[in-house]
């Protein structure tokens, strides 16, 4: 019988952390995988001592979280969850451009983050522990997986979210302009009533895990990586 794997994914903010916590938890709980989701440490007030997390994110403030974790524990996993869309800081991301692929933007950004661990902290391994995952080109592309769901809680006809994906090609080939990234598009359509926290995760849990993964390749490869070493153990 396979052990339980413990993932601590470092995610950007309350978006991702409640996608971790309401919708892939659950489903990694019953493969023998058990994750929670701290959010990107942004601040500290000098004064009051309060931590802000979330939203401005660099690499650096995730590279230190992930590295505290690896540090701290040598039996877990350590992951990150971004969006690249709106992304300031992070390593290689000045040599995106415009004919670069959703994959191909995923694996220089993955790529990058992970070499740079790598070489600043090789004593904790993190070649075979640390999971990157740039969401191309935000969360909001995993709820384009059904139209149908999408349709029924934003109130919007099926017709016009089909039209997006025809345009686009896929969830995660919906571009990342300030007025057709994912999130924006749905803010168009709501007339900016969507709910990132709100809507968005009651979205996000009926569509459900596996069929994100059928319509997200680059989301499936992130959790085929590591549920793939809770098979090993």
């Amino acid at each position: 019988m396979n052990k339980n794997l413990t993932v601590e994914v470092v995610v950007e903010g309350p978006t991702e952390n409640l996608f971790v916590k309401n919708v892939l938890a659950p489903y990694w709980a019953l493969r023998g995988i058990f994750v929670t989701s701290p959010k990107v440490r942004t601040r500290i007030d000098k004064h009051s001592g309060t931590v802000y997390a979330g939203g401005d994110i660099r690499f650096p403030r995730v590279a230190k979280q992930v590295v505290n974790f690896l540090k701290q524990r040598r039996d877990i996993i350590v992951a990150s969850f971004v969006d690249y869309y709106g992304l300031k800081e992070w390593p290689s991301l000045d040599t995106i451009n415009e004919q670069h692929s959703p994959r191909d933007i995923a694996r220089i950004l993955n790529q990058a983050a992970m070499d740079s661990i790598q070489h600043s902290y090789p004593e904790t391994h993190s070649q075979n522990r640390y999971f990157p995952f740039t969401a191309v080109h935000e969360f909001e592309a995993l709820l384009f997986c059904d139209t149908s769901v999408m349709s029924k809680h934003l109130h919007i006809p099926v017709c016009t979210i089909d039209a997006v994906l025809q345009e686009c090609g896929s969830p995660e080939e919906i571009n990342n302009g300030p007025e057709t990234a994912p999130s924006k598009r749905l803010d168009q359509w709501t007339s900016g009533q969507y709910g990132k926290t709100t809507t968005g995760i009651s979205i996000a849990q009926e569509i459900g895990i596996d069929t994100m993964r059928q319509r997200c390749p680059l989301f499936d490869d992130w959790l085929t990586a590591i549920e793939q070493l809770q098979e090993e153990i």
